[in-house]
C-alpha cells in the first residue's frame, strides 16, 4: 500500500515576526558576542545572504560595512544605551556590489530589563542615490557644474560638440571658463587619450608664437641649434587649444587657415611639410564677426573656426551658479591650504550676489582664494572680502539682505524662462513650475521690464 506523503505545514508567526517580514526595510538582531539571532525577508533582498547563512555568523561577516569596526553604530548603542537614527554608509553585498544604507540601532532587552544583545534596520538608498546622480548629472558635464538655463544649453551641446572632429569656436568674455570648456570637450572626444596642448595666442610676439605652433628646424635662425617640435607636433592624436586667437596677426592667421583647411604646416627652416594630426579647438573674448567686418580677421578664417560654437554667458547673466561656485572654491582651497574653512556667511553671499562680476568666475575665484588668507577658521564673513568689493556694495547701496540675494536670483531665473519661451508668460510659468499670476506678481515685484511682444502673437 503507498504511503501518503507528508505535507509539511509552514512555520506559524508571532505577530511580531509578521510585521518584520512584511516592511521594506532590513533588520537584524544580534546576541553579546555580536552574532546573527534574527535575519528577515528585506535583509535577504538587500544582501544576498540567505537567512540560513547569515543565522550564527557574526554581523560584520554577513554586512561588510563601510562602518563595521570603530564606526559601528551598533557597537556605540549597545556602549551609550542611546539609539543611533539615518547614520549612512554602504555595505558590499553578495554579489560584490556596493549598496548605499541609511541605518537605525537600538538596545535589545529582554522581559527584565536585561541587555541582551542589539537590533539594527537598515534601508536601501540604491534609487535615492540613482535619482541623486541623475539630478547632478543634469547640472553637470565633466568639471563644469552650473544651475543656470543658460549654461545647460552648453552642457546639452557639449557631449555633441565632442564627438565631431570639427573645429569648434568658443566666444566668452574673460574669465567666463573658455579653456575649461575646452578641456572638457576633449575629455569628452575620441582624442581623450592624446594630449591637450593650450596656447595663449595672446601672450605672445607674433615672431615666437609663429614659432611655437610649428617648431623649427635647426639653423632655421640664429641661436636654433637642434630641431624643436611646435605645439601642433606636441598635440599630435590629441587637441590643440588656441586661446585669444582674435590677437593673430594677419599674417599668422594665412598660415593658420592652411593647417586648418589642409592639415599640413612647414616648421620654420624645413624643406617639407608636416601633417597635423589635431583637432584644433579657438577661442576667443572678442566678437569675431565684429573684428572681421573691420577687416582685422580673415573672412575665409572666420567661417573656417566657426563650424562648432559655443558661447558663454557671462557670471552676471548666471548668477544663480555664485553659491555653487563659492561652495567649490571653498572646498577646493580647503584642500589645497589643508584648512577648514566651514563657508560663506548669508550676508557675505547677499553682498557676492549684488556684485557684477566683470571678471566672471575667475575673479569670483580670486576673492575667495584672497579671503582664504585672512579667514582662519569657520565663516567667511565680509570682513574678509578685498576693500573694492564692499566699497562697491557701499557706492551703489547695495541691499545685503539674503531677501535681496533671493531676488536677484529670482529674477535671473524669470528672464531666463521668459528668453526661452520668447516672451510666453504662459509658457515662462509653466516651465517655473508657478502659476500665471504669480508669474506676474513677481515680474512686477521685481521690476522686470518686459517687452510689448507676449509671445503669443502670430509673427512670433
Amino acid at each position: 500500500m503507498r504511503k501518503r506523503k507528508k505535507i509539511r505545514k509552514p512555520a506559524v508567526l508571532t505577530p511580531e515576526e509578521t510585521i518584520l517580514e512584511s516592511i521594506s526595510d532590513g533588520v537584524f538582531t544580534v546576541d553579546l558576542d555580536w552574532r546573527v539571532t534574527s535575519f528577515n525577508r528585506a535583509a535577504e533582498d538587500i544582501t544576498g545572504v540567505v537567512r540560513s547563512e547569515a543565522m550564527g555568523r557574526r554581523c560584520s561577516e554577513v554586512f561588510r560595512s563601510s562602518m563595521c569596526g570603530a564606526g559601528c553604530a551598533l557597537q556605540r548603542t549597545l556602549k551609550t544605551g542611546k539609539p543611533i537614527i539615518g547614520k549612512s554608509g554602504y555595505i558590499i553585498d553578495a554579489d560584490e556590489n556596493r549598496i548605499p544604507i541609511s541605518i537605525s540601532t537600538a538596545v535589545l532587552r529582554d522581559t527584565e530589563g536585561r541587555v541582551v544583545g542589539g537590533a539594527e534596520t537598515f534601508r536601501d538608498l540604491s534609487e535615492v542615490e540613482a535619482l541623486r546622480r541623475e539630478l547632478e548629472g543634469r547640472f553637470r558635464v565633466g568639471d563644469l557644474a552650473s544651475r543656470s538655463p543658460l549654461m545647460q544649453r552648453v552642457f546639452e551641446a557639449v557631449p555633441v560638440i565632442a564627438v565631431s572632429p570639427s573645429t569648434v569656436l568658443i566666444l566668452g568674455e574673460t574669465g567666463t571658463g573658455k579653456e575649461l570648456i575646452a578641456r572638457t570637450i576633449h575629455e569628452l572626444s575620441p582624442r581623450r587619450d592624446g594630449p591637450f596642448i593650450p596656447v595663449n595666442c595672446g601672450a605672445l610676439p607674433d615672431t615666437l608664437l609663429e614659432s611655437e605652433l610649428f617648431g623649427y628646424k635647426a639653423g632655421a635662425f640664429t641661436g636654433a641649434n637642434k630641431d624643436k617640435p611646435g605645439r601642433f607636433a606636441m598635440a599630435r592624436g590629441g587637441t590643440l587649444f588656441l586661446d585669444e586667437i582674435g590677437d593673430v596677426s594677419p599674417a599668422l592667421q594665412v598660415r593658420l587657415l592652411r593647417v586648418l583647411q589642409d592639415h599640413r604646416y612647414d616648421p620654420l627652416g624645413a624643406t617639407r611639410s608636416e601633417t597635423a594630426d589635431v583637432r584644433v579647438i579657438v577661442a576667443s573674448n572678442r566678437d569675431l564677426a565684429v573684428q572681421m567686418r573691420k577687416g582685422a580677421f580673415r573672412e575665409d578664417l572666420y567661417y573656417r573656426v566657426n563650424v562648432l560654437r559655443v558661447e558663454l554667458p557671462p557670471l552676471r547673466r548666471r548668477k544663480e551658479d555664485i553659491p555653487l561656485l563659492v561652495d567649490q572654491f571653498i572646498e577646493r582651497f580647503n584642500r589645497l591650504q589643508r584648512k577648514s574653512i566651514q563657508g560663506i556667511a548669508a550676508e557675505t553671499l547677499s553682498l557676492l550676489m549684488a556684485y557684477d562680476w566683470p571678471g566672471n568666475a575667475r575673479e569670483l575665484e580670486n576673492v575667495i582664494e584672497r579671503s582664504f588668507v585672512i579667514c582662519q577658521q569657520g565663516l567667511i564673513g565680509i570682513g574678509h572680502l578685498p576693500e573694492e568689493l564692499t566699497a562697491h556694495s557701499m557706492t551703489t547701496g547695495a541691499d545685503l539682505s539674503v531677501r535681496s540675494a533671493h531676488d536677484l536670483v529670482d529674477a535671473q531665473a524669470i528672464r531666463a524662462a521668459l528668453d526661452r519661451n520668447r516672451c510666453n508668460r504662459s509658457a515662462a510659468a509653466r516651465e517655473l513650475g508657478i502659476h500665471k499670476t504669480t508669474l506676474f506678481r513677481r515680474i512686477k515685484k521685481l521690476g522686470i521690464s518686459l517687452p510689448r511682444r507676449n509671445g503669443r502673437s502670430p509673427q512670433e
